[in-house]
């Protein structure tokens, strides 16, 4: 019991000194009032901004963890990405979209709904907090990569019926950092990918409208969700001559889970900064 105590209190200790790159934080509910199809058991949506100590950038990345669509893991995937890019000065907002799955609903609704509204809310805030309103990039791990996907590939098709005059905020992102996703082609629509991917097609959920921003595509080869996935957006995305950079790492599973802290993969978010800084986001 000592022992659980003493690794709480470390955790807790590190997340609060890895946040001391952040000079503003503030919490808000996504919605006004209930989120449209909410689902008993579901947990309210709420997003994190959060402004760095040496703001260096007027551009804003919205994280969204993943979890399956069932949970959000905030704390291994949300909490290193955001202190990483806090300390290289850039805005960041954390979303916890409603998770677990509905049951009246596709498994990804309710978190495509708060995504766009997520969306709306920082680019209303754009000026407030000190951000280009075209600068906002979206980025997810997994499940909440391919909310990444959704989120910025099909932003003209609305997700849900407007609510209040925020609804009216265009809710398109400028850039997407889709990190591992999940359910992107058909033979792993739920799960897996059962044949790998190699012979799948995309799943329905990805219109790749006209406001499909430059991506940075983040996956790893040993990865039971097939980097199929983001070699097929990679290649859809060339096709409509919007700009995209894909790094597939050699024997990472899922999660990167298998990795040691010195293999190549961990540095990931350095390949991020540098397409970031390629694409003019970052001064």
């Amino acid at each position: 019991m000592k022992k659980i105590i003493f690794l709480t209190l470390l955790f807790v200790f590190l997340n609060v000194c890895l946040s001391l790159t952040a000079f503003g934080f503030e919490k808000f509910n996504v919605w006004p009032t209930t989120p449209p199809n909410y689902e008993e058991g579901q947990a309210i949506p709420v997003l994190e901004w959060w402004a760095p100590e040496n703001k260096t950038s007027n551009a804003c990345i919205i994280i969204a963890p993943g979890g399956a669509y069932y949970g959000v893991a905030y704390d291994y995937e949300g909490i290193p990405a955001r202190d990483y890019f806090l300390s290289k000065g850039v805005t960041v907002v954390m979303l916890r979209y409603r998770v677990p799955r509905p049951k009246k609903m596709p498994k990804h609704q309710s978190a495509w709904q708060d995504a766009q509204r997520a969306v709306r809310f920082v680019r209303s805030n754009a000026e407030k907090w000190g951000i280009d309103p075209e600068k906002i990039g979206f980025m997810g791990f997994s499940a909440g990569g391919h909310l990444t996907l959704m989120t910025s590939t099909t932003s003209q098709t609305p997700a849900y019926e407007p609510v209040d005059e925020l609804d009216q905020v265009p809710c398109h992102v400028n850039f997407a950092i889709p990190v591992y996703p999940a359910y992107v082609l058909q033979d792993g629509a739920n799960g897996e990918n059962k044949g790998k991917g190699n012979d799948s097609e995309f799943v329905a959920d990805f219109a790749f409208d006209a406001k499909t921003p430059p991506m940075c595509l983040i996956h790893g080869d040993g990865d039971g969700y097939s980097p199929m996935g983001s070699v097929f957006v990679y290649h859809k995305l060339r096709t409509m001559n919007i700009p995209a950079e894909l790094h597939v790492f050699a024997l990472a599973n899922h999660a990167f889970r298998n990795c040691k802290p010195e293999d190549p993969m961990m540095f990931w978010k350095d390949r991020v900064y540098a397409w970031m800084r390629v694409m003019k986001l970052t001064d």
